[in-house]
C-alpha cells in the first residue's frame, strides 16, 4: 500500500505563485511514476502534470511554462511549482502514484484546495 499526502495549497492572486507538496509512504520502492491532477467544480478530473521514476516529464497544454513537477533525490517527495496562477487554475489538486509492476495500480492523495482570485 501506498499513502499519500498534499500538502500547499491556498488563496493567491492572479499572477501569484504557489508550491503543492505530496509526500509518499508505505511500499514506495514500487511506484513507478506520480502526477498532479486537478478537478475544478462541475468539471472532470484532468491530469496536470506527471513524472517518471527517470524524471521524465509531461504537461498539460493548459499549464506549459507555468508549472513544473518534480521529485527529491529519495523519489518520495514530489512537488508542483505553479507560477503565474490564473483563476481557471482554481480546483482541488490531487496527488497520484502508480504502480506498473504487475497490471496498473492508482493511489490518490485527499487533495488540496487551490483558489485563484481574479
Amino acid at each position: 500500500q501506498v499513502q499519500l499526502v498534499e500538502s500547499g495549497g491556498g488563496l493567491v492572486q492572479a499572477g501569484g505563485s504557489l508550491r503543492l507538496s505530496c509526500i509518499a509512504s508505505g511500499t514506495t520502492s514500487r511506484i513507478d511514476s506520480m502526477a498532479w491532477y486537478r478537478q475544478a467544480p462541475g468539471k472532470q478530473r484532468e491530469l496536470v502534470a506527471a513524472i517518471s521514476s527517470g524524471g521524465s516529464t509531461n504537461y498539460a497544454d493548459s499549464v506549459k511554462g507555468r508549472f513544473t513537477i518534480s521529485r527529491d533525490n529519495a523519489k518520495t517527495t514530489m512537488y508542483l511549482q505553479m507560477n503565474t496562477l490564473k483563476p481557471e487554475d482554481t480546483a482541488v489538486y490531487y496527488c497520484n502514484a502508480r504502480v506498473t509492476d504487475w497490471g496498473t495500480s492508482d493511489y490518490w492523495g485527499q487533495g488540496t484546495q487551490v483558489t485563484v482570485s481574479s
